[in-house]
């Protein structure tokens, strides 16, 4: 598949996507998807996803929050800006949106968003930022509930692929997620799975025994499988592969 770095912008901070485009077989304006990595950026994980997506006839398009590499050191720093600014990921957010867009062969009636861990609350929260997308998935992310911001989450259906046994988004982050939504009246499928912790789709973790982070070879499958019927469903494809 042919893939390429993306440069765009957010305000006067240059940002740099990792870009993942259908062979020729697939003809015709594609669905773009954006592909949001973990909070460390993009790594081989979210390089991975956005092949894959693109083995399936999408535009692909793996999101560059920060415009540079990012140290370990620094993670809780990133954490606490962007949760003191909320305005400021949905900007980054929208910055991608908008240079996936622009990109030659796009449908753009057809885009959507998926994301993993800190990935899972950036596309919500682009989703409640009211983008025109047809489908937001969330893969073992954050599902807290920012406040004083406006949501358009109604425009939007999701699918929440979430590990019963995250320690990082405890039963009472999960509640108040499912209360959001039905407030909000959203589309949306909640999907747990058991015996899974955070960061189950991450086959890069095997082996780091990391505390409440473990990969899961079985969640990984199915929430993938999941996501291929979701993609289907919000873009109004007519036929399904088997998972």
């Amino acid at each position: 598949m042919p893939e390429s770095t993306l440069n765009y912008a957010d305000g006067d901070l240059p940002l740099h996507g990792f870009l993942a485009t259908p062979d020729a077989s697939f003809t015709g304006p594609r669905p773009v998807v954006l592909v949001v990595p973990e909070i460390t950026g993009i790594q081989d994980h979210a390089r991975r996803r956005a092949r894959m997506l693109a083995e399936l006839g999408y535009i692909a398009l793996a999101v560059d929050l920060y415009g540079r590499s990012v140290a370990p050191e620094e993670i809780p720093a990133l954490v606490q800006t962007f949760n003191a600014t909320p305005d400021l990921l949905r900007r980054r957010m929208r910055a991608a949106l908008a240079a996936a867009l622009n990109l030659p062969g796009v449908d753009t009636s057809r885009t959507a968003a998926i994301g993993y861990c800190f990935g899972g609350k950036a596309v919500l929260e682009l989703a409640r930022d009211g983008a025109a997308l047809r489908g937001v998935v969330s893969f073992h992310g954050s599902l807290d509930t920012p406040s004083g911001l406006p949501t358009g989450l109604a425009r939007t259906k999701l699918l929440i692929c979430h590990g019963a046994d995250d320690p990082y988004v405890p039963p009472p982050q999960v509640e108040a997620f499912h209360a959001e939504m039905q407030a909000q009246g959203v589309d949306y499928q909640f999907i747990t799975y058991s015996g899974t912790q955070h960061g189950f789709t991450n086959s890069d973790l095997i082996g780091l025994n990391m505390p409440g982070i473990a990969y899961s070879a079985t969640a990984d499958r199915r929430s993938w499988a999941a996501m291929r019927e979701f993609l289907h469903e919000v873009f109004g494809e007519t036929t399904t592969e088997s998972a």
